[in-house]
Order: structure tokens, then sequence, then C-alpha cells
């Protein structure tokens, strides 16, 4: 009877720290994920800075990866993986209303100086894909 008891205790307190791992782990990844987001957006803000061209030359709703060489950031159709994340970049086209010059989700005219980014970071955990994503406007201010 008590080896009973001491096999259910044991086997207990190993599921209860084998979960606190595995959530540990995803805390870590998150945490990780939220610093690669934050740094693809500021990427992006430096090709901006760069030179507009840089950005109002990508194709809408194509996926770019960031990548740092040569001492500043650049935007690059080669896949970029850092570590066990996977980094996009993807820029869309942005309408503002003709009467009051505010972002419109249709209509509106296209206004060549504004663009949508959406910076995405996934990666595997426990099987499935996961996905953090942020969106900002940028605009040409230079």
């Amino acid at each position: 009877m008590a080896t009973s008891i001491i096999a259910v205790a044991v086997l207990s307190a190993m599921t209860v720290t084998q979960k606190s791992v595995q959530v540990s782990r995803q805390a870590f990844h998150t945490s990780q994920a939220t610093f690669l987001l934050e740094e693809g957006a500021e990427a992006v803000r430096i090709v901006r800075d760069n030179g507009w061209a840089s950005i109002s030359g990508l194709t809408a709703g194509t996926e770019y990866y960031p990548t740092f060489s040569g001492g500043t950031w650049s935007l690059s159709s080669a896949l970029n993986i850092v570590g066990i994340f996977t980094r996009t970049v993807s820029v869309e086209a942005v309408d503002r209303d003709d009467a009051t010059s505010d972002i419109t989700s249709s209509g509106g005219t296209d206004d060549p100086e504004t663009k949508l980014v959406t910076v995405s970071v996934s990666w595997q955990e426990g099987g499935m894909t996961v996905e953090k994503s942020l969106q900002f406007y940028l605009m040409n201010i230079f």
C-alpha cells in the first residue's frame, strides 16, 4: 500500500515538473519572438531611413526577410532563419479617404508615401507552428 502511494506521488511530481518545464520553454520562446518582432520593426525603419525606394519598391503581399550585413539592415527574398525562428516582413499599400485624408480600408486614393508593414515571427513548439506578428504604418518622412 505504501509503495503504491509513493509511486503515485512520484509520478504526479514528475508530471507537474514536465508540464512546468514545457510552460517555461514556451514563455522563453515567446519572449525571444517578441524581441525579434521589435528588432524586425527597427530593421524596417532603418531600411526606410536608408532610402524610401527600398520600401516603396517592395512587392505588396510578398514575404521578405530582414538581413543584417555590411553594417546595415536590408530586406531580402532569401530565407533567413534565426535559431528556431523564421522572421518575415511584408508590406501593403495604404489608401486614404479623399475628403479627410484618413487611412481607409476600402476606397480612397493610394498613398505612395505610406505603407502598412507586418513583421511576423514563427517557430515550431510542441508539434505546432506558433506565430506572432506586429503591424504598423511606415511613412516616408524624408
